[in-house]
C-alpha cells in the first residue's frame, strides 16, 4: 500500500469515528494530492453542500467516504528524494560598531520538514528568515539551495522560495480575483484556475469568507488568505514570520496542524520554517526547533547511551519552596527556582516523571499545572 492509499485509509477512519472537523481537512489534502480536476470538482461541490447543510452529519460522512474511495483509486506520484532544499553553513550577519551580530547559524532543511524558530525578542529570528529568503545579505558563510529546477532564474527562485512577514501588505480588489491572478500569472491552464483556487480556499478554511473585502477580515484570516496566495504558487521552501501572532489559542493549533499537513503533501511537500513565541504548540509539529540566544544557535549534541539528562519540570502550586523541598527530599531534588509565578524543579536523570507525579499525589500537594520541559526549548528561557 502506497503512502497515498495509506493516508486515505486513515482519513476514512476519521469519518467512521465521526471526527468530521479534522477528517474533512484531511480529505481535502488527499483530494489536492490527486491533481485530478474531476476530483477537484466533486470536492468543491461537497464543500459547498457541507457549508449549506451543517447539521446533516450522517449524509456528510456517507458522501465523504464515497469520495475518498474514489480518491484512493487514483494513482498519485509520490515525492521520494531525500536531498536538502536549503543548507546554511556558518551564516553570520554583523551590523558593525559592536551592535547585534547574528550567528554563526548552520542548518539543513529537506522537503516535508518543519522547523520551528524560537527565541526572545531581539535575538535575530526575523533577520535569519530574511537572510534565508535572500532579502538580506549576510556577512559570512554559505547558502545553498537545491530546487527541482536546477540553476533556477531569479524569477523561479522567488516562486519557489517564499517569505511571509508578520504584517502582510493590503490586498486591493476582490480576494478571489487576487487568487485567480496568481495562477494566471504562473501559467496555469485557464480551465483549471477556478477549481484550484476554490480547493485552496476550502483547504484553508476560507470558504465562508471568500466574498468579503480585505478590510472586513480579521488579522488571522488575512494571514490565511496570504497563505492561500502563496501555496497556489507551489513553493518548495516557505518561511513564515510569526504566523500565530494574531490568532486565538484554538486557531493557533488549527493553523499549525494545517501547515504540518500541507508541508507533508504526498506529491508536493514543502520545507517550512516558522518563527513563533508559542513554544509548546510549535514543538508539537516541528521536526526540529532552532533556539536563538544572543543571535547564536548551537545545535544540541545527541545524547550518548550513558547520558541521563536532567529532569526539568514546571509546576504551578501555592505550596512554599520549603514545603516542596521536604516533599521531594527522597527524590533527591537538585534545585527549585521560582520563575514568573511558576516553580522550576530540577531532578537528576535517575528520577522518572511518574515518580514525581506519584509523590505529589501521596503528599496531596495542591497544583493547577505541571509539565515536563526537559526536552523543550522552554528550558532555555528559564535558565
Amino acid at each position: 500500500m502506497g503512502k497515498h492509499q495509506q493516508r486515505v485509509k486513515e482519513v476514512i477512519t476519521f469519518f467512521e469515528n465521526k471526527d468530521l472537523f479534522l477528517g474533512f481537512r484531511k480529505l481535502l489534502d488527499c483530494a489536492i494530492d490527486t491533481q485530478d480536476m474531476a476530483v477537484y470538482k466533486e470536492t468543491v461541490e461537497l464543500t459547498d453542500w457541507k457549508e449549506k447543510h451543517p447539521n446533516e452529519e450522517e449524509t456528510l460522512i456517507h458522501r465523504s467516504i464515497a469520495l475518498l474511495k474514489k480518491i484512493r483509486n487514483i494513482e498519485v506520484k509520490e515525492h521520494h528524494t531525500n536531498e536538502h532544499v536549503l543548507k546554511a553553513t556558518e551564516i553570520t550577519k554583523s551590523y558593525g560598531n559592536q551592535k547585534f551580530t547574528l550567528g554563526p547559524v548552520s542548518l539543513t532543511l529537506k522537503k516535508g520538514e518543519v522547523f520551528g524558530l524560537v527565541g526572545e525578542n531581539g535575538n535575530g529570528k526575523t533577520t535569519l528568515l530574511r537572510i534565508l529568503a535572500k532579502e538580506l545579505d549576510y556577512s559570512s558563510g554559505t547558502l545553498d539551495y537545491s530546487f527541482a529546477a536546477k540553476k533556477p532564474t531569479d524569477y523561479e527562485l522567488r516562486t519557489k522560495l517564499v517569505y511571509i512577514p508578520q504584517r502582510t501588505e493590503k490586498w486591493y480588489g476582490s480576494l478571489m480575483d487576487n487568487l485567480r491572478f496568481v495562477l494566471s500569472n504562473y501559467g496555469e491552464k485557464p480551465e483549471e484556475i477556478e477549481l484550484r483556487v476554490l480547493m485552496m480556499v476550502a483547504r484553508l478554511g476560507l470558504w465562508n469568507y471568500k466574498h468579503l473585502k480585505w478590510s472586513e477580515l480579521s488579522s488571522g484570516y488575512k494571514m490565511r488568505f496570504e497563505l492561500a496566495r502563496t501555496l497556489l504558487r507551489k513553493p518548495e521552501i516557505l518561511l513564515l514570520d510569526e504566523p500565530l501572532a494574531n490568532l486565538d489559542v484554538l486557531a493557533q493549533q488549527i493553523i499549525l496542524e494545517d501547515l504540518k499537513s500541507i508541508a507533508n503533501s504526498v506529491n508536493n511537500p514543502i520545507a517550512l520554517i516558522l518563527s513563533s513565541q508559542q513554544l509548546y504548540e510549535v514543538e508539537k509539529i516541528s521536526n526540529k526547533v532552532i533556539f536563538l540566544k544572543n543571535g547564536k544557535y548551537n545545535e544540541p549534541k545527541p545524547e550518548t547511551e550513558t547520558e541521563k539528562p536532567t529532569l526539568i519540570l514546571e509546576l504551578d502550586s501555592n505550596s512554599t519552596r520549603e514545603e516542596l523541598t521536604n516533599v521531594f527530599s527522597e527524590l533527591a531534588i537538585e534545585k527549585i527556582t521560582f520563575n514568573g509565578g511558576i516553580y522550576m524543579l530540577y531532578f537528576s536523570g535517575e528520577t522518572a516523571f511518574s515518580d514525581v507525579i506519584l509523590t505529589l499525589g501521596q503528599n496531596r500537594v495542591p497544583m493547577t499545572y505541571i509539565r515536563d520541559i526537559s526536552a523543550s526549548t522552554r528550558r532555555f528561557f528559564v535558565n
